[in-house]
């Protein structure tokens, strides 16, 4: 697929996830707000619907081994996919990316290259390696199928809650926003979607503002799910994001850890990157809300350095 995704192609989606992948909980946090659990997906995080539908698209085109580039989430699940259809994994990663991760990656059996300084050159140390092994490299987020992938929460949350008035979710590359904002427009059009990104990593931020994808150096944030650029060649996940984002807000680190430690007080063990829409929740305004929980945090045994 190389041009911009669509509604035809989410609803595609969600009969290639039948049976993989389910809007797995939504919790009331209040009178007119709602948590959509992704973090309960079988990998930990809504990453699962994007590389399902890309990796089974990959495998009925004739894949028989994939690469993929992630700060971990969006990697964890498409070794996940891959490898329960046969595929090989090769999965790059960033220096910077915690061992734990890393670990958890090789555990699932993906091979692992850390040797990129950043997000940007894992992508595309990825990209060149799918390349020259004529496999298929299966991005984070700039991908029609990745996003349509996405776009499927965006469908459900629409059925599971009548009224909806506005969506929340977590912004980086711009995979989910771009495919649950498709969603919305095309079966939800008075649904608003708003956007949060962490101050530290703004690239979709700054590239909105500017009109089109800029770099942004990588900076260390709680909210390491968030980190990475957009990267120059961006083709449909920023194009998508002008279009259906209403508003992107940048929260603080010291705000997504106060957010975090309320939400593992309430018993939601995610990430920092995951509370991003519960920090900005006390600004947000709505008849009914529905806030995106996106990632689990690791396990307390695999947090720790080697």
């Amino acid at each position: 697929m190389t041009s911009l995704p669509g509604l035809d192609d989410i609803l595609t989606a969600r009969a290639r996830l039948a049976g993989r992948t389910r809007l797995v909980a939504l919790e009331r946090a209040g009178a007119d707000v709602w948590w959509a659990c992704e973090y309960r997906q079988p990998t930990g995080s809504f990453k699962i619907r994007g590389a399902t539908n890309a990796v089974l698209a990959a495998a009925h085109r004739g894949a028989t081994a994939v690469t993929t580039a992630s700060t971990g989430n969006h990697a964890r699940a498409v070794t996940h996919v891959a490898r329960a259809e046969g595929l090989g994994v090769t999965a790059f990663v960033s220096r910077g990316v915690a061992a734990s991760r890393v670990r958890a990656l090789e555990r699932a059996g993906a091979r692992v290259d850390r040797r990129a300084a950043d997000q940007a050159e894992a992508i595309a140390r990825a990209e060149a390696a799918a390349v020259e092994r004529g496999q298929v490299f299966v991005p984070p987020f700039d991908d029609p199928e990745v996003i349509a992938g996405q776009g499927t929460l965006g469908l459900e949350l629409g059925e599971a809650l009548p009224d909806l008035d506005v969506v929340v979710v977590p912004v980086s590359g711009g995979g989910l926003a771009a495919g649950v904002g498709l969603a919305l427009r095309g079966r939800y059009p008075g649904v608003r979607l708003v956007g949060v990104g962490a101050e530290r990593a703004p690239a979709m931020a700054r590239s909105l503002a500017a009109g089109r994808p800029v770099a942004v150096a990588e900076e260390s944030t709680v909210a390491t799910s968030l980190m990475g650029d957009l990267g120059a060649d961006n083709r449909f996940s920023f194009a998508v994001c002008r279009e259906v984002i209403d508003e992107l807000v940048l929260v603080s680190d010291d705000d997504l850890l106060a957010a975090t430690g309320a939400l593992h007080a309430a018993g939601h063990r995610v990430e920092p990157a995951a509370a991003a829409g519960a920090a900005l929740l006390p600004r947000v305004t709505g008849r009914r809300v529905a806030v995106v929980l996106t990632g689990r945090a690791d396990a307390p045994d695999e947090g720790k350095e080697p």
